[in-house]
């Protein structure tokens, strides 16, 4: 069983340390805005998530990349829980990838291995979006 730990600073201030021992600053109180808030961290963690999931898939295809950039947004419900109700993630690629490729790796990334996703897709509609840009 993997555990995380979280004490409280002040206010609505903590720092988290994840199951690996990295540290994370948390700022629920979005007013202040000294670091992110736990639902920022999941959005986050939705991009981190399925960009690796990319960078692996294409690897594995000898496709290199130049740069990968994941854009991550979201609206949440409008009352308690104020879970992700709509997330669309925009992957930009740059290289000399082709189309196919990429929509295949991100496919594989949304239905298969980004596991938060799974977990987002039980409260939020996820939809996506591809740009290719040529190379530098």
């Amino acid at each position: 069983m993997q555990t995380s730990s979280l004490k409280w600073i002040s206010e609505q201030k903590f720092v988290a340390v994840s199951p690996s021992g990295h540290s994370v600053p948390i700022d629920s109180d979005r007013e202040s805005n000294k670091a992110p808030g736990p639902m920022e961290l999941v959005l986050i963690a939705l991009g981190a998530c399925t960009a690796t999931d990319v960078v692996i898939i294409l690897e594995k295809k000898r496709i290199r990349l130049e740069s990968l950039e994941v854009i991550c947004s979201g609206e949440r419900a409008a009352d308690p829980p104020t879970v992700w109700k709509k997330l669309e993630i925009l992957y930009r690629l740059r290289g000399n990838v082709d189309e196919g490729s990429a929509r295949h790796a991100i496919e594989l990334s949304e239905e298969k291995y980004c596991s938060v996703a799974a977990m987002l897709k039980k409260t939020a509609t996820i939809t996506w979006r591809l740009e290719i840009l040529p190379p530098l």
